[in-house]
Protein backbone atom coordinates (compact mmCIF):
# COMPACT_ATOMS: atom_id res chain seq x y z
CA UNK A 1 0.00 0.00 0.00
CA UNK A 2 1.22 3.63 -1.04
CA UNK A 3 0.64 6.63 0.67
CA UNK A 4 -2.23 7.70 -1.51
CA UNK A 5 -4.00 4.32 -0.70
CA UNK A 6 -3.62 5.46 3.16
CA UNK A 7 -4.82 8.93 2.55
CA UNK A 8 -7.91 7.52 0.42
CA UNK A 9 -8.58 5.15 3.34
CA UNK A 10 -8.67 7.93 5.67
CA UNK A 11 -10.69 10.12 3.82
CA UNK A 12 -13.13 7.15 3.67
CA UNK A 13 -13.17 6.67 7.80
CA UNK A 14 -13.63 10.22 8.20
CA UNK A 15 -16.42 10.02 6.07
CA UNK A 16 -17.84 7.01 7.79
CA UNK A 17 -17.23 8.62 11.35
CA UNK A 18 -20.42 10.63 10.92
CA UNK A 19 -22.57 7.97 10.11
CA UNK A 20 -20.54 5.81 13.28
CA UNK A 21 -21.07 8.94 15.07
CA UNK A 22 -24.85 9.18 14.26
CA UNK A 23 -25.28 5.48 14.92
CA UNK A 24 -23.61 5.94 18.27
CA UNK A 25 -26.00 8.78 19.13
CA UNK A 26 -29.04 6.92 18.28
CA UNK A 27 -27.62 3.82 20.50
CA UNK A 28 -27.03 6.45 22.74
CA UNK A 29 -30.73 7.23 23.25
CA UNK A 30 -31.90 4.07 23.23
CA UNK A 31 -29.90 3.19 25.74
CA UNK A 32 -30.74 6.60 27.95
CA UNK A 33 -34.56 5.49 26.74
CA UNK A 34 -34.05 2.03 28.33
CA UNK A 35 -31.74 3.62 31.22
CA UNK A 36 -34.63 6.09 31.83
CA UNK A 37 -37.06 3.35 31.69
CA UNK A 38 -35.78 1.21 34.03
CA UNK A 39 -35.08 3.99 36.25
CA UNK A 40 -38.75 5.18 36.07
CA UNK A 41 -39.59 1.40 36.77
CA UNK A 42 -37.67 1.35 39.71
CA UNK A 43 -38.58 4.58 41.01
CA UNK A 44 -42.23 3.22 41.11
CA UNK A 45 -41.40 -0.06 42.42
CA UNK A 46 -39.83 1.81 45.28
CA UNK A 47 -42.73 4.21 45.37
CA UNK A 48 -45.60 1.24 45.96
CA UNK A 49 -43.20 -0.48 48.49
CA UNK A 50 -43.01 2.96 49.92
CA UNK A 51 -46.63 3.26 50.04
CA UNK A 52 -47.42 -0.53 51.23
CA UNK A 53 -45.06 0.43 54.01
CA UNK A 54 -46.88 3.34 54.54
CA UNK A 55 -50.47 0.97 54.80
CA UNK A 56 -48.49 -1.35 56.99
CA UNK A 57 -47.58 1.56 59.70
CA UNK A 58 -51.16 3.11 59.41
CA UNK A 59 -52.39 -0.65 60.54
CA UNK A 60 -50.11 -1.34 63.24
CA UNK A 61 -50.78 2.62 64.40
CA UNK A 62 -54.61 1.71 64.83
CA UNK A 63 -54.36 -1.59 66.49
CA UNK A 64 -52.11 -0.17 68.94
CA UNK A 65 -53.87 3.04 69.26
CA UNK A 66 -56.94 0.54 69.92
CA UNK A 67 -54.82 -1.61 72.04
CA UNK A 68 -54.10 1.51 74.29
CA UNK A 69 -57.82 2.76 74.45
CA UNK A 70 -58.75 -0.41 75.76
CA UNK A 71 -56.05 -0.50 78.69
CA UNK A 72 -56.77 2.79 79.59
CA UNK A 73 -60.67 1.78 79.88
CA UNK A 74 -59.56 -1.26 82.09
CA UNK A 75 -57.89 0.37 84.17
CA UNK A 76 -60.20 2.72 85.02
CA UNK A 77 -62.54 -0.03 85.51
CA UNK A 78 -60.52 -1.72 87.70
CA UNK A 79 -59.62 1.65 89.64
CA UNK A 80 -62.98 2.67 90.34
CA UNK A 81 -63.55 -1.14 91.46
CA UNK A 82 -60.37 -0.76 93.81
CA UNK A 83 -61.85 2.82 95.26
CA UNK A 84 -65.72 0.68 95.40
CA UNK A 85 -64.19 -2.17 97.48
CA UNK A 86 -60.58 -1.24 98.50
CA UNK A 87 -61.64 -1.45 102.19
CA UNK A 88 -63.35 -4.70 101.76
CA UNK A 89 -60.28 -6.30 103.30
CA UNK A 90 -60.16 -4.61 106.26
CA UNK A 91 -63.65 -4.78 107.06
CA UNK A 92 -63.22 -8.73 106.87
CA UNK A 93 -60.66 -8.12 109.50
CA UNK A 94 -62.76 -6.03 112.05
CA UNK A 95 -65.79 -8.06 111.55
CA UNK A 96 -64.66 -10.59 114.46
CA UNK A 97 -64.17 -7.45 116.77
CA UNK A 98 -67.78 -6.20 115.90
CA UNK A 99 -68.80 -9.69 117.05
CA UNK A 100 -66.79 -9.66 120.20
CA UNK A 101 -68.21 -6.46 121.33
CA UNK A 102 -71.74 -7.60 120.92
CA UNK A 103 -70.71 -10.61 123.20
CA UNK A 104 -69.72 -7.82 125.38
CA UNK A 105 -72.75 -5.67 125.80
CA UNK A 106 -74.98 -9.21 125.83
CA UNK A 107 -72.67 -10.24 128.71
CA UNK A 108 -72.56 -7.15 130.34
CA UNK A 109 -76.14 -7.47 131.35
CA UNK A 110 -76.19 -10.87 132.91
CA UNK A 111 -72.99 -9.58 135.09
CA UNK A 112 -72.65 -6.82 137.72
CA UNK A 113 -68.88 -6.92 138.12
CA UNK A 114 -67.69 -4.21 136.87
CA UNK A 115 -64.15 -5.86 136.90
CA UNK A 116 -65.43 -8.29 134.50
CA UNK A 117 -66.67 -5.77 131.95
CA UNK A 118 -63.19 -3.84 132.08
CA UNK A 119 -61.25 -7.24 131.31
CA UNK A 120 -63.79 -7.77 128.71
CA UNK A 121 -63.01 -4.35 126.75
CA UNK A 122 -59.02 -4.33 127.69
CA UNK A 123 -59.16 -7.63 125.35
CA UNK A 124 -61.21 -6.75 122.44
CA UNK A 125 -59.09 -3.22 122.37
CA UNK A 126 -55.78 -5.21 122.47
CA UNK A 127 -57.33 -8.02 119.82
CA UNK A 128 -58.87 -4.53 117.67
CA UNK A 129 -55.06 -3.17 117.83
CA UNK A 130 -53.79 -6.16 116.41
CA UNK A 131 -55.80 -6.10 113.92
CA UNK A 132 -54.72 -2.78 112.99
CA UNK A 133 -51.18 -3.70 113.32
CA UNK A 134 -51.91 -6.40 110.73
CA UNK A 135 -53.50 -4.46 108.39
CA UNK A 136 -50.43 -1.65 108.52
CA UNK A 137 -51.73 0.72 111.57
CA UNK A 138 -48.99 1.27 114.21
CA UNK A 139 -49.42 4.21 116.91
CA UNK A 140 -47.20 6.77 117.32
CA UNK A 141 -44.59 6.86 119.91
CA UNK A 142 -44.91 9.52 122.23
CA UNK A 143 -43.32 8.62 125.50
CA UNK A 144 -39.90 10.83 126.23
CA UNK A 145 -39.98 11.29 122.21
CA UNK A 146 -38.11 14.15 121.18
CA UNK A 147 -40.69 16.77 119.61
CA UNK A 148 -41.23 15.81 116.10
CA UNK A 149 -43.36 18.14 113.32
CA UNK A 150 -43.54 15.36 110.87
CA UNK A 151 -45.26 12.76 113.77
CA UNK A 152 -46.44 15.43 116.59
CA UNK A 153 -49.00 18.58 116.53
CA UNK A 154 -48.47 20.50 119.63
CA UNK A 155 -51.35 21.87 121.01
CA UNK A 156 -49.80 23.15 124.28
CA UNK A 157 -46.50 24.49 126.05
CA UNK A 158 -45.35 23.60 129.41
CA UNK A 159 -43.42 26.10 130.71
CA UNK A 160 -41.02 25.62 133.72
CA UNK A 161 -40.68 21.57 133.02
CA UNK A 162 -36.73 22.19 133.34
CA UNK A 163 -33.76 21.97 131.07
CA UNK A 164 -33.91 18.16 130.34
CA UNK A 165 -37.78 18.32 129.48
CA UNK A 166 -37.31 21.33 126.72
CA UNK A 167 -38.94 20.39 123.51
CA UNK A 168 -39.98 16.34 124.77
CA UNK A 169 -43.61 15.55 124.31
CA UNK A 170 -44.53 15.73 128.28
CA UNK A 171 -48.11 14.61 127.34
CA UNK A 172 -50.14 13.06 124.51
CA UNK A 173 -53.85 14.15 124.48
CA UNK A 174 -54.32 12.25 121.29
CA UNK A 175 -52.83 9.47 119.86
CA UNK A 176 -51.14 9.52 116.52
CA UNK A 177 -51.18 6.75 114.06
CA UNK A 178 -48.96 5.68 110.57
CA UNK A 179 -50.45 3.37 107.67
CA UNK A 180 -47.41 1.72 106.46
CA UNK A 181 -45.04 4.52 107.37
CA UNK A 182 -47.33 7.22 106.58
CA UNK A 183 -48.88 9.36 109.46
CA UNK A 184 -52.47 9.22 108.78
CA UNK A 185 -53.20 11.32 111.93
CA UNK A 186 -50.49 13.42 113.64
CA UNK A 187 -50.70 12.99 117.76
CA UNK A 188 -51.52 15.73 119.52
CA UNK A 189 -49.00 16.29 122.46
CA UNK A 190 -48.20 18.84 124.63
CA UNK A 191 -44.31 19.95 124.08
CA UNK A 192 -42.16 21.26 127.38
CA UNK A 193 -40.79 24.73 127.21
Amino acid sequence: MTEKDIQIEDEETKKEAPVNDADKEAEKNVSEKASADTQEEEEQDSLEKAQKEIEELKTQLLYKAAEFDNYRKRTLKERAELILNGGEKFITAVLPIIDDMERAIDNGEKTDDPEVLREGMILIHQKFMKTLEAQGVTKIDTENADFDTDVHEAVAMVPGMGDDKKGKVIDCLQQGYKLNDKVIRHAKVAVGQ
